[in-house]
C-alpha cells in the first residue's frame, strides 16, 4: 500500500492532479474500465444535483430509506470534520482503513492516470458501496452534473434541487445554462424529480430529448404547509398529517416534497416504503451545518453553511424568525468564486457586526479583499477584516454580550473552523 494512514493519503492526493477542479469524465472513466468491476451496478442509484439543497435532501432520502431497513450508501461532499463523513453506510461514516483499501485499489488500477481528490473519492465510495452490499446509493454532485465524476454512473432517479448562479465560472454565467449542466445526470427513460415548480426551459427540454419523464414540484406531485404539520400528493398517494422535517426553515418542505415522489417512484420500483417510515425519517434527519444552533452561557451560535445568493435568501429569513434581544454578529469566510456583496446586501439588515476572515489556498479570499466586498454593501455596518477565521471568530466572541447571537457562515471551512473552536 502506497500509504498507511487516512491522512497521508489525502495530503497526497490534494497534490496529484495539476488542479483542485477539472471536469470531465475521461480520465476518471479510463480508471473505472481498468478497475474491471460490473458494468452495471447491483444497486439502485439516485443522483441528486442542484444548486441549494442537496445536501438536506440526500440526508431526508436517507433517513425514511433506512427507517425501512433498507441498507443505504451515501456519498456527499465537502466534508465538515471528518473526510469519513463523505461515504457513509447504515447511517455509519466509513473506518480510515477501509477508505485507505479503496484508495489503494484505485492508485493501482490508474497507473498513470491523474485523478482529482473528488474523483479518488467518488470511486472509493462507488467500491465501499459494492463491497457492503447497499441496496441503494444516493449520490451527491459536487459540482454541475453533466461533467461531475458522480456522473460516470447511471441514476436510475434523479433529484434536481433549487438551481440559482454558482460556480459561475465553471458552469455558465445564467441560470438556464447551469441548469443544462445540472440536467447531464438525467438518463434516457429514467424519472427526474425537480424541486421546483418554474423548472428551467433547458434542463426540461434536456429531459424531453432523453424521454425521461418530469416530475415537478406543484404538477405531478404537490404540497401545502399546515400548520405543525404538512401534506402532500401525486396520481398515487395522498399523505396527510406529515411531520414537518427536523432541518430549520420552512423551505426544507419543498426538498422534503421532492424527496417524496423520489419515495413514490421507489416504491413503484418495489422498495416497500410506508408513510410510518416517512415520519420516522423526517423526524429524525440531522445534518450539521444547516442554520444549526449551538446554546452557550452568554449567546447561542448559529452554524450555516449557506455561501451563494439563494442560501442567503433562505438565512435571512431564520434570522429573522429567530428572536434576538442583542445584536447579531457575523463570522464570515468565502471563497473567491461567490458573490460576497450580494449576499452581504441580502443579509445587511440582519446582521449589525461584521467579523470577517481569510480562508487559505487558491480558491480562499483573504480577510481584507473579503472585507471590501462586504463594505459596498453594508455601508453603516462596522466590518472588521481578519487574516484568519478563527481570529475573526476570537474577536467577535470577544466582543458580543449577553443577549447578542452569532452567525458564522459563508463556507463549509468557515464552518468547520468554528466547529472545532466550539469543541
Amino acid at each position: 500500500m502506497r500509504f498507511d494512514t487516512l491522512p497521508e493519503w489525502l495530503a497526497w492526493q490534494e497534490n496529484l492532479h495539476f488542479t483542485e477542479v477539472d471536469p470531465g469524465l475521461d480520465r476518471i472513466g479510463l480508471v473505472w474500465q481498468r478497475l474491471d468491476y460490473a458494468k452495471t451496478l447491483p444497486y439502485k442509484i439516485v443522483t441528486v444535483a442542484g444548486t441549494n439543497g442537496k445536501g438536506s435532501s440526500v440526508a431526508m432520502l436517507d433517513a425514511i430509506i433506512r427507517a425501512a431497513d433498507y441498507k443505504v450508501g451515501t456519498y456527499t461532499s465537502p466534508h465538515l470534520l471528518n473526510y469519513n463523513e463523505r461515504i457513509v453506510i447504515g447511517g455509519q461514516a466509513c473506518d480510515d482503513m477501509a477508505i485507505c483499501r479503496a484508495f489503494e485499489q484505485i492508485d493501482q488500477a490508474r497507473a498513470d492516470v491523474s485523478l482529482t481528490y473528488f474523483e479518488f473519492a467518488t470511486l472509493a465510495a462507488i467500491i465501499l458501496f459494492l463491497e457492503q452490499d447497499v441496496d441503494i446509493a444516493l449520490l451527491e454532485v459536487g459540482m454541475g452534473g453533466r461533467l461531475d465524476a458522480v456522473n460516470l454512473f447511471d441514476a436510475d432517479i434523479a433529484l434536481i434541487t433549487p438551481i440559482s448562479l454558482d460556480h459561475t465560472q465553471w458552469l455558465g454565467e445564467d441560470r438556464e445554462t447551469i441548469a443544462y449542466e445540472k440536467a447531464g445526470v438525467i438518463r434516457e427513460n429514467k424519472p427526474v424529480v425537480c424541486s421546483e415548480s418554474k423548472a428551467a426551459t433547458s434542463l426540461l427540454a434536456y429531459a424531453d430529448k432523453l424521454n425521461a419523464p418530469v416530475f415537478r414540484s406543484g404538477h405531478q406531485f404537490r404540497y401545502q404547509l399546515e400548520g405543525n404539520n404538512w401534506s402532500w400528493s401525486n396520481a398515487e398517494y395522498d399523505w396527510a398529517g406529515l411531520v414537518l422535517p427536523a432541518l430549520a426553515g420552512d423551505y426544507q418542505v419543498q426538498n422534503a416534497a421532492a424527496v417524496l415522489q423520489v419515495v413514490s417512484l421507489l416504491i413503484g420500483q418495489n422498495f416497500k416504503i410506508e408513510q410510518i417510515h416517512v415520519h420516522r425519517g423526517l423526524s429524525t434527519v440531522r445534518l450539521a451545518g444547516r442554520f444549526q444552533e449551538v446554546t452557550g452561557p452568554l449567546v447561542n451560535h448559529y452554524l450555516d453553511v449557506t455561501h451563494n445568493v439563494q442560501g442567503a435568501k433562505n438565512l435571512e429569513k431564520l434570522l429573522y424568525s429567530k428572536e434576538c434581544m442583542g445584536k447579531t454578529v457575523a463570522v464570515l469566510g468565502m471563497l473567491k468564486d461567490k458573490d460576497a456583496a450580494a449576499v452581504a446586501e441580502i443579509l445587511g439588515q440582519q446582521i449589525d457586526v461584521w467579523y470577517v476572515g481569510g480562508i487559505m489556498g487558491n480558491r480562499g479570499l483573504t480577510g481584507d479583499n473579503l472585507s471590501s466586498e462586504i463594505e459596498r454593501s453594508v455601508l453603516t455596518k462596522p466590518v472588521y477584516a481578519h487574516e484568519t477565521i478563527s481570529m475573526a471568530y476570537e474577536q467577535a466572541n470577544k466582543a458580543v454580550k449577553k443577549g447578542d447571537r452569532i452567525i458564522v457562515f459563508g463556507s463549509f471551512y468557515t464552518v468547520e473552523v468554528v466547529m472545532r473552536l466550539l469543541g
